[in-house]
């Protein structure tokens, strides 16, 4: 898959592809694996506008305090909830 949006997206939306199912990290956790530590904002705005949800599983990325955040999808965060859920994730 070709993944289209700016640099920072794509190297965001490619780091989310390898959080494994049934997992999660957090906005902040993410910023630090892409070596942005600072950008946890850029990288929840870069998740809501992730256009190949759920194949790029930006549902997988919660908030530090442990709630789900947003998510951009349609259903919002209870189709988030649902997919984590499905995938084996307790909240």
């Amino acid at each position: 898959m070709i993944l289209k949006g700016t640099k920072f997206q794509i190297k965001v939306w490619e780091y989310l592809k390898t959080i494994p199912k049934g997992k999660v990290k957090t906005y902040k956790q993410v910023a630090i694996g892409i070596n942005k530590p600072k950008a946890a904002r850029a990288v929840a705005n870069a998740c809501a506008k992730n256009p190949y949800a759920p194949k790029v599983p930006c549902h997988r990325v919660i908030r530090s305090d442990g709630t789900l955040g947003g998510f951009s999808s349609p259903g919002g965060t209870k189709t988030k909830k649902k997919l984590l859920k499905k995938e084996g994730f307790s909240l």
